[in-house]
Formats: C-alpha cells, sequence, structure tokens
C-alpha cells in the first residue's frame, strides 16, 4: 500500500530542520520505504514541512516509519498527517 505523510513544521524551525536533513536523508534512503519525498516551500522559498509517500506493508508500518524518522525525534513537526493513497496518474 502506499502512505503520504504530510508533516508541517513548527514556525521559525528551519535552522532544527538543516541540524537534521542529513539524518533524515540517509534514514529514507537505508529503510527502502521512500517511493518519492520532498519539501514544501513557504513564499520565502525555504523549507517548511514535507510530503512523502511510503510503499508499506500496513498502516502500521508507516506510523512507526514516521515516528522514527529523525526529523520526528527532533521535535520538528508541528502536525503530520498519515493517509492512504492510491496513486492514479504518473
Amino acid at each position: 500500500m502506499q502512505v503520504a505523510l504530510i508533516c508541517r513544521d513548527k514556525h521559525g524551525a528551519l535552522a532544527t530542520r538543516m541540524e537534521n536533513r542529513a539524518a533524515h536523508l540517509a534514514y529514507a534512503e537505508k529503510t527502502g520505504v521512500v517511493a518519492f519525498a520532498g519539501p514544501f516551500l513557504n513564499d520565502k522559498g525555504e523549507m517548511c514541512g514535507s510530503l512523502v509517500v511510503l510503499n508499506v506493508e500496513n498502516m502500521d508500518l508507516a506510523k512507526t516509519w514516521a515516528a522514527d524518522d529523525p526529523y520526528a525525534k527532533a521535535g520538528l513537526f508541528e502536525d503530520v498527517q498519515i493517509l492512504e493513497w492510491k496513486r492514479v496518474i504518473g
């Protein structure tokens, strides 16, 4: 199944994001379940959240992946939505 993680950073947390970016990217690569991912940008072009689509067996694995993400462990996110997603186009 595919699961979308829609994550919004806490206000003013760009430094936290940058301090944990390398660990987050390494985690995404190491786990091998990320179909695609990238940051949301604010009106200044600064990273302010993330969209991550996972290929996982079930929702519990997606929740575990999200909780173990170095960004989450660093307290970066104000809000995280975890939703089953169905690819239709692309």
